[in-house]
């Protein structure tokens, strides 16, 4: 008697599903369904990983992308979202069947952030440094916080 395994069903299944959403365009209007990263296994997790945070000037996106080409990396901001493509390379010399164990996955990935304000787009800057892609955004003039004198009577 064969042995079922419902994982690997259920994994195909949310592949049909994804399916289904790509030829109808679902990338506008449910952008959740969409499998944003490479990563392996049963319920991926986007790839890469951000931190976003701000100071008055400027909004910072940190991005955890170890292994990645830095070549590969092409960072675009087009209407409040920052988008990030690049590739990460894997072990070409080791063979599939070597493996005991292949958590570290590598192939092309695809990570749109919504960014919480306003930016200047023809001011962002990237470095990539150990591993991990530092892009500053600054803010558009109407985003930044207008300092307001109060007049006593």
């Amino acid at each position: 008697m064969a042995s079922v395994d419902p994982f690997t069903m259920m994994d195909v299944l949310r592949q049909e599903v994804e399916r289904a959403f790509d030829t109808v365009g679902a990338d506008r209007w449910l952008p959740q369904w969409r499998r944003v990263a490479f990563l392996p296994g049963r319920g991926a997790r986007q790839y890469p990983l951000v931190n976003i945070f701000e100071d008055d000037a400027n909004l910072y996106v940190e991005a955890l992308a170890p292994g990645v080409d830095p070549k590969s990396l092409d960072l675009s901001v087009m209407e409040g979202t920052l988008t990030i493509k690049g590739e990460k390379l894997g072990l070409a010399q080791v063979a599939a069947d070597a493996f005991h164990r292949n958590e570290r996955a590598a192939g092309r990935f695809v990570r749109a952030v919504e960014l919480p304000t306003q930016v200047d787009a023809n001011r962002v800057k990237a470095d990539y440094r150990n591993g991990l892609l530092l892009v500053t955004l600054p803010k558009s003039e109407a985003a930044k916080p207008k300092q307001i004198s109060v007049t006593v009577a």
